[in-house]
């Protein structure tokens, strides 16, 4: 769905994907987010970056607010309810400022914990 606002010029539609997309770059962007998450896959959750963003989050938008769900790898240490409050906070922020839309969801779904040695034999895999 697409949020439309109409003045004497035109229209202005949002899409899911813009709205999911200002979310996923708020909330990587919040300390204790390793990554996004696509689900639970095998028993696993599959970490996102990139242009995988919109994969790691839901979004519902009507015509003057939106709800979304987003789907996390939390890092290993962290105190995940106070992650997942700055991540609500944060999503919020910047999907209203950008889009002057009424945020009343943002539901966070912690999929998987990343462990930095993982990232580490990643890495060295990746130089092998």
């Amino acid at each position: 769905m697409e949020e439309k606002k109409r003045n004497d010029l035109g229209s202005v539609r949002l899409s899911n994907e813009v709205v999911g997309t200002i979310a996923g770059l708020a909330a990587q962007g919040v300390k204790g987010v390793a990554g996004m998450s696509s689900g639970i896959i095998d028993g696993l959750a599959k970490m996102l970056t990139g242009d995988q963003l919109m994969k790691g989050i839901k979004v519902e938008v009507g015509t003057r607010e939106a709800a979304l769900d987003i789907f996390i790898i939390a890092e290993y240490g962290v105190r995940i309810p106070e992650v997942a409050w700055r991540i609500q906070q944060t999503v919020k922020q910047a999907v209203e400022d950008m889009t002057g839309l009424s945020v009343v969801e943002v539901n966070i779904y912690v999929q998987g914990i990343y462990i930095e040695k993982e990232k580490d034999a990643h890495l060295q895999k990746r130089v092998s």
